[in-house]
């Protein structure tokens, strides 16, 4: 009885926390949410009521739609209703076709990068050296590589082939350069991921007589969740975002195939002045990505 007194009377003093104390979490969350609240809410809300509008920055004038913007993009007759979802069905596309690259190519990369071996470093600075560069440098080169008429490709290979202005090679362009150029990020990723599973692990694998088939299924990929989801994750977001490589490699070519949602988004906001239109835009595409991400959460789940 007294060493029940003791251990209620020891645990109520270790979770007593002074009301002088109380305010510190809030103080080191308080950076953090200022810059939130700052740099993300209050764009999010002021981008929302812009979406509301006519929204011509360059006008004074700049009337109450409410949700016109939005019916809009469902109204087949409006002008913005077919190219909007042809941009929407291109962003589907290079996801559908760029993430399983993007998430199993690395994961091979890791395994091998993850074996001791003369020069390991060196081959896992070579493969993650690409993503140091930016999108500007990546996709003028490859235009440059991928020219149907200059292109170093299309000499070695001795073929006539319009990589930047033909379907499908336009899409194989700007997967493989996309490849190309992440692969390294996500197989970093996957190779930390790897070396937080424990050794012990293994060794009783192969104890029980576990090939390397069976460790990388009952050992790696479990171990491998979290990191998996995360990827998958980041991967899809990213891909659904991909401006940079359709702008500037093919262009949106051709005849505006390959030009993505954002691509589309920041023309009609920035070049044809309609930021309301724009800006609702986002939010249907930013609505679409939420659902994507929650049906991703729940499938790793069911799985784990």
């Amino acid at each position: 009885m007294v060493s029940l007194t003791l251990k209620g009377a020891a645990a109520r003093t270790a979770t007593a926390v002074p009301r002088s104390g109380r305010a510190t979490p809030y103080l080191f969350l308080a950076p953090y949410l200022l810059l939130f609240v700052v740099f993300v809410l209050a764009p999010a809300i002021y981008g929302f009521w812009i979406s509301l509008h006519d929204w011509d920055y360059l006008l004074e004038a700049r009337p109450f739609v409410g949700l016109g913007n939005y019916t809009a993009l469902l109204d087949p007759e409006s002008a913005v209703y077919a190219d909007f979802w042809m941009s929407m069905r291109a962003t589907g596309i290079f996801t559908l076709f760029s993430v399983p690259f993007l998430v199993v190519l690395p994961l091979g990369l890791a395994l091998l990068l993850h074996r001791p071996f003369r020069g390991r470093t060196f081959f896992r600075g070579l493969f993650f050296a690409p993503y140091v560069l930016g999108v500007a440098v990546v996709s003028l080169m490859w235009r440059l590589l991928l020219d149907p008429n200059l292109g170093l490709v299309d000499w070695l290979l001795g073929t006539d082939i319009g990589w930047t202005t033909s379907l499908p090679w336009a899409w194989i362009a700007l997967v493989g350069v996309t490849v190309w150029w992440t692969i390294g990020f996500n197989g970093v990723i996957y190779l930390a991921g790897m070396q937080d599973i424990p050794r012990d692990l293994y060794d009783a694998a192969k104890v029980d007589g576990a090939g390397k088939w069976a460790e990388f299924r009952h050992v790696t990929l479990p171990g491998l969740r979290p990191v998996a989801l995360f990827v998958v994750t980041t991967t899809i977001l990213a891909s659904a975002n991909m401006f940079g490589q359709s702008y500037l490699l093919t262009q949106g070519a051709p005849g505006g195939e390959t030009r993505t949602a954002i691509y589309y988004i920041l023309d009609q906001g920035l070049s044809q002045y309609k930021m309301g239109s724009a800006a609702a835009m986002s939010y249907v595409l930013t609505l679409a990505l939420i659902l994507v991400s929650v049906l991703n959460f729940r499938l790793f789940r069911r799985r784990s």
